[in-house]
């Protein structure tokens, strides 16, 4: 499961993201400011950010400038109903990964962050495939051995971002961060039910738990 920004002043456009994000698989914060947005990309873990033009605070290119000028790499989606070619040039020229016109289908825009993440992690595939595990984050769905593995939510969300790092130790604290939005609460052992869990339908063999610093995929 990927985390996302969503970066809106209006409130039922807002929600709207936000309830359809999380259908098709998505964790989603939301502001409707530039300076929320600001604090939010260089304080947090976000995997993409959708970002409108027109903020009540400022224009969204603009501060998609500050972001690259910066050197910060989160990628970019921007939103906005404008339609002049200019406007789509001047967003894609100040670092934006890719541009949608309102209206907009909730299915294309899934698509299309998925396609900006595959980009930023260098992966041309749509699937990710560690031995005979295979993930398809488009179809949300996990297979091992050729067959379909039924996962919850969180556990697809969890098996997801470490095998997105494979070989990499991935915290409690970031595994959180990952798959929980800000008004969620958390139980302190949720991490480590979904792993165990995970390890039921997996095998055991296929995450390793690396004492006092997280877990990992283990490579085969």
């Amino acid at each position: 499961m990927m985390r996302i920004l969503v970066v809106e002043d209006d409130e039922v456009l807002q929600e709207g993201l936000k309830l359809g994000l999380e259908l098709e698989g998505f964790t989603a914060d939301v502001v409707g400011r530039c300076d929320d947005a600001d604090a939010c990309v260089r304080g947090r873990d976000h995997d993409a950010v959708i970002l409108d033009i027109g903020l009540p605070d400022g224009s969204g290119i603009d501060l998609l400038h500050r972001w690259r000028r910066d050197g910060l790499d989160v990628p970019v989606l921007l939103l906005t109903a404008r339609s002049m070619v200019e406007d789509r040039v001047d967003g894609l020229d100040a670092g934006a990964d890719d541009y949608l016109g309102k209206p907009f289908e909730l299915s294309e825009l899934a698509a299309r962050i998925r396609a900006i993440s595959r980009r930023r992690s260098g992966r041309a595939e749509p699937t990710i495939s560690i031995g005979s595990l295979v993930i398809d984050p488009g179809r949300r769905c996990v297979l091992l051995d050729g067959d379909v593995v039924p996962l919850s939510r969180r556990e697809f969300a969890v098996i997801h971002a470490l095998a997105e790092h494979p070989g990499y130790v991935l915290s409690r604290n970031r595994l959180e961060d990952r798959i929980y939005g800000w008004q969620e609460e958390v139980e302190s052992n949720a991490i480590e039910v979904h792993i165990h869990n995970l390890r039921g339908k997996l095998g055991r063999e296929m995450i390793e738990t690396v004492r006092g610093e997280g877990y990992r995929i283990r490579l085969r």
